[in-house]
This record gives C-alpha cells, structure tokens and sequence, in this order.
C-alpha cells in the first residue's frame, strides 16, 4: 500500500498516473470510499481527503476523517448484537445507521442446531457483506470464498474503545498507516487488539488495568495527533505505569 499522494476536493479528477498500477493487469481496479466513477474513463472524487492507492489489491480511496461512518460493502467492523430474532442477530454499527442484518448462520460451522447463542449486547467482529442507501447493511462472519472465520466471529472479553475513523484506517493499515504506540507496547506487555473500520478498537491485554492502559494510549495518540516522537512518549509512560 502507498501513502496519500495528493490531497482532493469534490468533483476532483484522478489523473490515470495517480491511479494503482497493479501486477495482475486482468484484475479490475476498485473504487473505495469517496471515489465515483464517471463513463466512460473519469475517475471523480466525491469528498475531501487524501487519495491512496493499493498497488496489490488494485484499489484506490479517499483516506477522510468524518465524524460519522458510512457502512461499506467489504469493510471490517465491530458490531453489537441490539436483538435475535427470526434468522439474524440485529446489530448496531453505529448510532446514525440502521440495524444490520448477521443471519444466524453466517458463522464458520453453523447450523440450525449448533448456531452461536449471542445475548444482547455482544461485540462480533464482521464483514459488511452487503451496503446499500436503500436496505439496511448485512453482515456475515465468514469468508464467502472458504467458508472460514479468517478470525471474524464474537469478541469474548476486553473493552471497546471509541476512536476516530482516520485512526481506524491507519491502524488497518499497519506500518503504512504511521501508527506505532501498539508495536511498542506489544514490546513488553501481551494484548490482542482488533480494529472495526467503523470507529471502534477492541483490546483484551489479560487484567482491567492494562486494557485500559493500551486503548486509552490509542486514543491518546488519536486525539493528539502524535507523530513518532509523541507516540514514543506515551509508550514509555503506560510501560512505567504496569
């Protein structure tokens, strides 16, 4: 994955040498969030940001922080199960969204007799397997391709912690996203950490105390902005503090 190139406004046109240049040239470019196509050719922004491309995936998108998530077809997220009923669980991705849609059965070996029992309340990482104005988002908790988890299914345990979306994709992002409180934290304390593309960070680090110390070192970093310098500073301060 490359960093952002070039900052886009609305209405914006993407230079095709701006666009992706994959390996694989059979396989179709993707358009992301804040990309729309134009035929026969133009590729248009439709928000402001920072336009990114992935070289290996063949995407491109407009990285943006918004202070509300728009569900979209593909994304990672952590959902909380609101109710049961019929053939779904009826989950909340956000307060501004409506309930989506996890059928009882999209779990790795799932059926009618063995399908996971989730109260309300419960944290499942997803998919959004569907996306559209007009219906209310579905989810799934498999690979449509494998049938496997690929490790989607119930959080157990752990805390929720609230973070932007622009931390969100940049923690996704790994290295490329220049986000390294967690790498140094994963130096001398154990956590898991799954990130929801839809503002949410879930840790288990085994005690009360040191979940709270590592998503509140996210949300630190986050909301300060903190760049290499910054984030080794909180490290070394929640280490101090275990």
């Amino acid at each position: 994955m490359s960093l952002p190139i070039s900052i886009v406004l609305p209405g914006d046109k993407i230079p095709p040498d701006s666009l992706p240049k994959p390996q694989n040239k059979k396989k179709a470019l993707t358009l992301g969030p804040g990309l729309r196509h134009i035929p026969p050719e133009t590729i248009a922004a439709s928000i402001a940001g920072a336009l990114v491309t992935d070289n290996k995936k063949n995407a491109a998108w407009i990285e943006y922080n918004s202070g509300r998530y728009l569900p979209s077809t593909g994304d990672l997220i952590i959902a909380t199960v609101h109710t049961s009923g019929g053939e779904n669980f009826n989950c909340s991705i956000t307060p501004n969204t409506p309930l989506a849609a996890l059928p009882h059965l999209s779990f790795e070996g799932a059926t009618r007799k063995t399908r996971p029992v989730l109260p309300p309340n419960s944290l499942v990482y997803t998919r959004i397997l569907s996306a559209s104005s007009a219906v209310a988002p579905e989810l799934t908790c498999v690979d449509p391709s494998t049938g496997k988890s690929e490790g989607l299914g119930p959080l157990k345990g752990g805390m929720v912690f609230p973070i932007s979306l622009g931390m969100a994709r940049r923690l996704l992002a790994g290295r490329k996203g220049g986000v390294s409180v967690l790498e140094g934290l994963s130096e001398k304390m154990g956590f898991e950490v799954v990130v929801g593309r839809n503002g949410m960070l879930w840790v288990e680090a085994g005690s009360v105390k040191r979940t709270l110390a590592v998503g509140r070192a996210v949300q630190e970093v986050d909301e300060g902005g903190l760049g290499e310098k910054g984030q080794k500073k909180v490290v070394e301060r929640v280490l101090k503090g275990i």
